[in-house]
């Protein structure tokens, strides 16, 4: 579907998840075009993504670059086949293009890293391989292929008419980027302002050190931008970003309100803190235990995200006690 003159927006299928499609950006130039993001390496969403192209007269080969605004399996899936294909150039930000390795390759170490982790933040033992694997089924849907370009903040992709700005966002992901074409004040998001949901901000192994405390500064940067509309990677292109990010500001203060109330005069790990917050999974409200593993993780994850962001803030500190790390009000 075009939504502007030369910007044509194509909804992918997603397997088994609450969001049904990502979206990619294809930025039609006048010698050359611009794939944003790729989907998940599946029958259905390379069938949906070569239908789309051809109804818009383009083929694979008509692909010149595609950039990819993080490493996660939706947006960066099917970056290799679609290489393949057009023989077009990869791009991610240097920061994602380092942590390829380990995330799709190098698994193994990756795992053990995180059954480590999981274990100094108070995951039961018998839970423990259980949420440190539960990542591995979708590494089914992706084809790794080493960038060809490694972008940095500030750097310029021309695409004529078009001038995007890269700007580094980290929170989601470490090295997630936006594309920001300051002519027409368009900012194509990825995973970092979406529409109806709160992207997922969880501290991990490959997260950076406090990347709740990144993800509200990259959003307090976004604010100062004139920007008319927003392509993001999930729901539908918007305007009002400023009005969005201060939704998505309120909602972490709110939780980090809640956090603070369960660990009020009590030390907890953050695997007790998560189970004892309300979560949603397909947009209804569910208990901890009734969650399915991955998204148990993710709650784990995004709790400790909270916790250290608290730690950064002096709301809260850190007690470590045989290697296990707990969490206080201050």
């Amino acid at each position: 579907m075009q939504i502007v003159q030369g910007i044509h927006q194509i909804k992918l299928p997603l397997p088994n998840v609450a969001l049904d499609h990502v979206n990619v950006y294809l930025v039609e130039g006048s010698n050359s075009n611009l794939l944003i993001d790729t989907g998940w390496n599946t029958p259905e969403a390379f069938s949906a993504l070569e239908e789309e192209l051809k109804t818009n007269g383009f083929d694979f080969k008509d692909i010149s670059q595609i950039v990819v605004t993080h490493l996660h399996p939706d947006h960066y899936g099917m970056a290799g086949k679609i290489k393949q294909l057009s023989g077009a150039k990869v791009a991610l930000s240097e920061i994602e293009a380092g942590m390829l390795d380990l995330r799709y390759v190098k698994l193994d170490v990756l795992i053990k890293k995180m059954l480590q982790f999981l274990g100094s933040n108070g995951v039961p033992q018998d839970e423990l391989p259980q949420l440190s694997e539960a990542s591995l089924p979708v590494r089914e849907f992706v084809i790794p292929t080493s960038p060809e370009i490694k972008l940095k903040a500030g750097k310029k992709i021309s695409i004529e008419p078009f001038e995007f700005k890269v700007l580094l966002t980290p929170g989601h992901s470490l090295g997630h980027i936006c594309l920001y074409e300051p002519k027409r004040k368009f900012l194509f998001s990825g995973d970092h302002v979406l529409p109806e949901i709160t992207p997922n901000v969880g501290l991990h192994p490959q997260s950076g050190g406090n990347p709740l405390g990144a993800f509200i500064k990259s959003l307090n940067d976004l604010m100062k931008l004139e920007v008319n509309l927003v392509f993001p990677g999930h729901g539908s292109v918007f305007s009002g970003l400023g009005q969005r990010i201060g939704e998505l500001l309120y909602h972490h203060e709110q939780r980090a309100s809640a956090i603070i109330e369960v660990i009020q005069g009590k030390r907890k790990t953050a695997y007790q803190v998560a189970t004892e917050l309300p979560w949603m999974t397909d947009f209804d409200a569910v208990g901890f235990h009734d969650m399915a593993i991955w998204d148990r993780r993710l709650a784990v994850l995004e709790t400790l995200a909270h916790l250290q962001f608290l730690v950064s803030e002096n709301r809260a500190k850190n007690i470590v006690e045989n290697d296990i790390n707990f969490y206080q009000v201050k």
